[in-house]
């Protein structure tokens, strides 16, 4: 399948939705167009019927009463045609140029909205592979490049073509002589523009994927510029940034000495054409073959007739830059999400909570599985703790549960119902969840918080945040909810955040609450509040509890332990204790506790 398609459905669809303009814009175009073509005309009729005192052909037997006056009302007169055509033209031109560049602002809005929500579709998956920058750079740098090329580009290259006929015709009958000799240069010409074109190719290829690794460079150091300030390698990041900036520079330098050889190149072959007319037209004047206002709008429109094949040989580097920026467009929007909604999902409301993983598997790489068969029962409204190594799989459960990836193999069911038969985003609104990661968005306190339900009243944004005991600490700031939190959450602590974080899931009033241990990098108070939070709200629901410390497991009707992507271990803190497995190893461990299943050392 054509990987254009789908831009090229946006795009008509847009272009269909503004025909109006478009043909306004045509109409204007054309209307510049014949001002232009006609503008050396006045000069003729200057020079050869008011100067030279040649008589009038008889398409411009009008004129005659004008000339029988003497000189000066003729020159007035056709003066004031100059001064019309001008006129005429500047105001076509500014209603040409204003439509299309609304037309190409609107396209550059039409293809952003639709890429953005196609980048919200797409699999973790997708975005876990794919860098930031190079996102970044498709979805502001491309677009604005494809606008670029509809405004500056289409309407210009088809206001070149139409003067480059309409001047081709003239001259034809003006002079075919001449005209021949203008056109023994094209062929030249041609050649060495579609070599010149294709260089420009590569360079433009290359200019636009070290702009989107410079940006994922840029990006990647700022989100993480108090790690590089604290480890004092910002000349380090300089210099890599320099290495990636200095390759960009190379292939921009390429682009542009590519681009200023095809203006060069129609100068000197314009310049030849020129100084034939003008040798050639010249002895046809001496011989009366031609009249000097002839040869004055011949060599008029040979000056110009090269010009739209100069600024068409400009105007092709920017072409070749909207293409790759077309197919870099193109190639994303053609992605398909990995997660499809199946046909007929039902919607979810008011799920129990019974969840169960029936022999999953799963892997980010397909060579190199996180789950393998893992099978387990969380019955409706039990406290569940996941346990086990970093790597085990713990996060990956909660993946597969919040249907951000499918597994490979076996299946999920909530409420005996296959999850991909729920409706995905009614699915994740029933599920609470609360990363161990804190994430905010550089909005108020109350607008991170009804993030979890945009249509929340101030009054259950005030009540979610009691839950979370962060009511408190929020009125002591300088705007109370109107607070404006910095990027992430920066002028906040960490268990302020979190608090929030727990605040935003509240407010949801969620079926099944997930935490992936909220309490493990804060300080001792924020860990009580937030421990007492959560016993208050999680009474009644399914609690699926991410345990990275063991503590309080006492507190879990099950714990599911999990070792090499596999359930090794089930049942309460009292139960895996008195096995003296691996979780048994692992309590002791952690906690500094003496086993005493371990066998004591003999004096």
């Amino acid at each position: 399948m054509d990987n254009s398609h789908k831009l090229k459905q946006i795009i008509r669809g847009h272009l269909l939705g503004v025909k109006g303009k478009l043909c306004l814009a045509a109409f204007c175009l054309i209307g510049v167009t014949a001002t232009q073509l006609l503008a050396p005309w006045p000069l003729k009729i200057i020079l050869d019927y008011i100067l030279l005192e040649h008589t009038l052909p008889p398409s411009l037997t009008f004129l005659t009463s004008f000339f029988q006056s003497g000189t000066v009302l003729p020159l007035l007169v056709v003066s004031s045609f100059i001064a019309l055509l001008a006129i005429l033209g500047g105001g076509l031109s500014y209603f040409q140029i204003y439509t299309t560049t609304k037309i190409g602002h609107e396209l550059v809005y039409v293809l952003r909205r639709e890429l953005f929500a196609h980048l919200q579709r797409l699999s973790l998956s997708f975005h876990n592979q794919t860098q930031s920058g190079e996102i970044l750079t498709k979805f502001s740098g491309d677009t604005t490049t494809l606008k670029d090329a509809f405004t500056d580009w289409s309407l210009k290259a088809f206001s070149h073509i139409l003067m480059f006929f309409g001047m081709f015709i003239i001259m034809l009958t003006l002079s075919w002589e001449l005209t021949l000799i203008v056109l023994i240069t094209l062929p030249l010409l041609g050649v060495v523009l579609f070599s010149l074109n294709r260089r420009i190719m590569v360079s433009v290829k290359d200019q636009r994927r070290q702009e989107g690794k410079i940006t994922s460079r840029i990006n990647e150091v700022l989100s993480s510029i108090s790690l590089v300030q604290a480890f004092g390698r910002e000349g380090y990041e300089e210099g890599r940034l320099e290495t990636e900036s200095a390759q960009n520079l190379k292939a921009g330098i390429r682009t542009a000495r590519t681009t200023a050889a095809v203006t060069t190149v129609v100068a000197l072959v314009s310049a030849v054409g020129t100084a034939g007319t003008v040798f050639f037209g010249a002895w046809q004047v001496s011989k009366g073959r031609m009249y000097p206002g002839d040869l004055l709008i011949f060599v008029a429109y040979v000056r110009s007739f090269f010009k739209p094949i100069r600024d068409l040989g400009k105007l092709s580097a920017r072409y070749v830059k909207a293409s790759v920026s077309a197919k870099r467009v193109a190639e994303m929007l053609e992605i398909e999400p990995e997660i499809q909604e199946a046909p007929g999902a039902q919607v979810a409301r008011n799920l129990r909570g019974d969840i169960v993983f029936d022999n999953v598997s799963f892997g980010y790489q397909e060579n190199r599985k996180i789950l393998k068969h893992v099978s387990f029962h969380i019955h409706a409204g039990q406290r569940v703790a996941l346990v086990g190594a970093s790597g085990a799989g713990k996060s990956t459960i909660v993946s597969l549960l919040l249907r951000l990836y499918d597994p490979h193999q076996g299946s999920i069911g909530i409420d005996k119902v296959d999850i991909t038969h729920y409706q995905r985003e009614s699915l994740r609104h029933q599920i609470g969840i609360v990363l161990q990661d804190t994430v905010l968005f550089g909005a108020s306190i109350e607008e991170n918080i009804s993030y979890g339900k945009p249509d929340a009243t101030g009054e259950e944004v005030e009540a979610a945040a009691r839950q979370a005991q962060a009511h408190d600490f929020i009125m002591t700031l300088p705007d109370g909810y109107e607070t404006i939190v910095g990027e992430k959450g920066s002028t906040l602590s960490g268990g302020q955040r979190q608090r929030i974080c727990l605040a935003r899931a509240f407010i949801k009033r969620p079926s099944l609450l997930i935490l992936d241990e909220p309490t493990s990098a804060i300080d001792p108070i924020s860990a009580s509040l937030i421990r007492e939070a959560i016993t208050t709200v999680q009474h009644g629901k399914t609690t699926l509890f991410i345990a990275h410390q063991f503590f309080s497991m006492n507190q879990f009707d099950q714990i599911l332990v999990l070792h090499n992507g596999q359930i090794v271990e089930h049942g309460s803190h009292k139960e895996l204790l008195d096995q003296k497995g691996y979780y048994s190893d692992l309590y002791y461990r952690q906690t500094g506790l003496e086993n005493p299943f371990m066998a004591q050392p003999t004096a």
